[in-house]
């Protein structure tokens, strides 16, 4: 009896090494959750797009940039710009990175540094458009790639080349992309 009693007992505890052997070599799991995403405009998403002069502003919550008189806060004042001219707008609107905005400190990064994000803004290389990042020095592309880091956004100022434009409307897309950490 007291035979049977050891035997069983080694089976229990072989039976448990297996069991918990096994749980070492986890390879699956899988289970329902939900998901759920806001979409909402540039004014209220944590990746925000801010208009900073009056011809840039929120349109339904998208950013728009209109210089003409279909503006809704037209001041009444001309229609446009004119041809065979270049204007120059620093500070159109400012890209600013909020996303991490409950970051804690723990001493080895500070806030700044936490979390950055890449950003590319471009518009169709054939178009008048160029754009430029702070001050304007010269230099303007219809491409630029920049990082945000938290708390300190950067501004975006554009360039209209209307050298040999037609009279009338022209209508450029911008693409706004933004990529988790610092751009490369």
């Amino acid at each position: 009896m007291k035979m049977n009693k050891v035997i069983g007992l080694v089976l229990l505890l072989v039976g448990m090494m297996l069991a918990v052997g096994a749980g070492a070599n986890f390879r699956y799991y899988e289970a329902e959750r939900d998901l759920t995403v806001a979409i909402v405009g540039d004014d209220n998403e944590f990746i925000d797009l801010t208009p900073l002069q009056p011809y840039v502003y929120l349109n339904n919550g998208k950013l728009t940039v209109e210089i003409s008189d279909n503006h809704p806060d037209y001041p009444g004042h001309g229609a446009g710009m004119s041809p065979n001219t270049t204007y120059v707008f620093e500070e159109m609107f400012e890209v600013s990175n909020d996303l991490w905005e409950n970051y804690v400190e723990d001493g080895n990064v500070t806030l700044t540094d936490a979390y950055p994000i890449c950003v590319s803004i471009s518009v169709p290389s054939n178009s008048d458009v160029t754009l430029f990042t702070g001050d304007y020095n010269g230099t303007s592309s219809t491409q630029l790639l920049f990082t945000v880091y938290h708390g300190d956004p950067v501004k975006i100022g554009m360039v209209f080349d209307n050298t040999g434009a037609e009279l009338g409307e022209n209508q450029v897309q911008m693409d706004i992309q933004v990529f988790a950490g610092e751009c490369e």
